[in-house]
This record gives structure tokens, C-alpha cells and sequence, in this order.
């Protein structure tokens, strides 16, 4: 999956800023008092930032390779990676970590770059399955290693500040490719890992 292309045309940074003025009326408060007038700037800002991952190409992040690895040729894992996206849904955030692994088949990329194309996913609207799925595959179709493996295990902002008020809640999320789901023992070896 390339840079996403929208259906329509992107609207103005003005008609971004028209629509928060709108939002700050619709929610009961006066736009142009002090405190509000420079927040439908600030907001439109941090959009640009909190969905970034539309204007990137991930299969561009993992391009660069090396292959003089000695032929190594076991578990790569990047623990931990914190993980800020927003729900398609609601438009809260989700907050979490990533965990990405794969087995390289004669070649690797810089374990930047994995973190990179989990920030590229998670700034946009997002489901994590989906966003779990989109990871994984990405990094399975453009480095074709022996195996990828991620887990995400997130909160959502969607269950515990709206909704049910569930604030103690985290989702966990998994997609195994290749020897991952092929091969028991290389499963658990990840599972082992993350969990160290």
C-alpha cells in the first residue's frame, strides 16, 4: 500500500481551520473569545502531524537494504515501539506499543526503518487490526524475509473516555507470516523475546 490518494480533493488550510471554528461553536463555546481564537490553527497543525503516515510511501522506508549481513539469518525484534494513532471511528487516540520481527531471507533493512513504517500506519485513521495487518504485510512484501511477526498491544481512547469507561483496558493484536505461522518454535521464540 502506497501514499493514500483521497477521493476528493484536500481542502484549504482555511476550510480546515472554518470546519474547527464550527466544531468549537457546535460544542457550546464562543470561537473568537480569547483562549479559542489561535486553536483552530493549533489544531489544524497537529492534524498535519497526527496523520503525517498519508503523505509517506512505506515501501520507499524499506527500500534500503543491506546484504553483508554474514549470514544471519535469525530473529530480528524491535521491542517496544510506541505507537500514537487515532481511531477511524471516533477520532481518539490509541496508545501503545508494537513489537516487529522478522527472519531475513540474505538481506536486512535499518531497524529505524521498522520503526518508521509503524509511525507511517499509525498517523492515519486506523483500526489497529487493520493497522497490525497493514505492518506486517508491508514489511513482508517489500523485504521478502523467511517470516514477519507483529504484535501490538494498545489503549484506546474510543473505550476509556467515551462509551464504557473501561480505562484499565488494553487491546492486544497479532500477524504471523511465514515461518512465524508456519513454525511453532519460531512463534514462540518471538513470543518469548517480547516478553523479556
Amino acid at each position: 500500500m502506497k501514499k493514500v490518494t483521497p477521493l476528493t480533493p484536500k481542502p484549504t488550510r482555511e476550510e480546515a481551520e472554518a470546519a474547527v471554528k464550527t466544531l468549537i461553536s457546535w460544542a457550546g463555546d464562543n470561537p473568537n473569545r480569547e483562549g479559542l481564537i489561535e486553536t483552530p490553527k493549533r489544531v489544524v497543525k497537529s492534524y498535519e502531524e497526527f496523520y503525517s503516515g498519508y503523505d509517506q510511501d512505506p515501501e520507499e522506508i524499506l527500500s534500503k537494504v543491506f546484504e553483508e549481513v554474514e549470514g544471519y539469518d535469525e530473529i530480528i525484534i524491535v521491542k517496544d515501539i510506541r505507537l500514537e494513532s487515532h481511531c477511524e471511528h471516533h477520532m481518539v487516540p490509541i496508545l501503545g506499543k508494537a513489537h516487529v520481527a522478522y527472519i531475513p531471507d540474505q538481506r536486512v533493512v535499518g531497524i529505524s526503518k521498522l520503526a518508521r513504517v509503524v509511525d507511517l500506519y499509525a498517523k492515519r485513521l486506523q483500526t489497529q487490526e487493520t493497522m497490525t495487518a497493514q505492518i506486517a504485510d508491508t514489511i513482508d512484501r517489500v523485504l521478502k524475509p523467511k517470516g514477519v511477526a507483529i504484535v501490538i498491544d494498545a489503549a484506546h481512547q474510543c473505550m476509556s473516555s467515551r462509551g464504557v469507561h473501561k480505562t484499565e483496558t488494553s487491546t492486544v493484536t497479532s500477524r504471523m507470516l511465514g515461518a512465524f505461522r508456519e513454525n511453532p518454535k519460531s512463534r514462540m521464540e518471538f513470543m518469548n523475546l517480547i516478553a523479556l
